[in-house]
């Protein structure tokens, strides 16, 4: 049984679309690369149309982002892993090569 509420069912419906599809592969093109690996020094492919704000259902949001592309099937899972960890908590937990966080909103640069 799904347990997502009617909005959420009629959000979902709306990445089955012909229009999602064309808007998906138009990021992808336009940006091949993931976003948030570019970020880190690491090339690798995006597979995913990431809305930067979460639309919450909002489909002037969904509709028209803005939009980034992000990869999900990689060790890095920045999609499903990075972007969704940074939603919940409010700060990437990503580290420079000091060790340190890179994140200024990071509780630990915050003091």
């Amino acid at each position: 049984m799904d347990q997502r509420s009617e909005q959420a069912k009629t959000y979902r419906a709306w990445y089955r679309t012909a229009r999602w599809r064309a808007l998906r592969a138009h990021q992808l093109a336009t940006e091949p690369l993931c976003r948030m690996c570019k970020a880190a020094g690491r090339v690798t492919p995006a597979t995913v149309c990431d809305h930067v704000t979460p639309h919450r259902g909002d489909p002037e949001r969904f509709w028209r982002g803005p939009f980034q592309s992000l990869c999900d099937a990689t060790p890095w899972r920045c999609h499903s892993s990075r972007k969704q960890q940074q939603e919940r908590s409010g700060y990437s937990t990503e580290v420079g090569a000091d060790g340190m966080p890179t994140d200024p909103a990071h509780p630990f640069n915050r003091g």
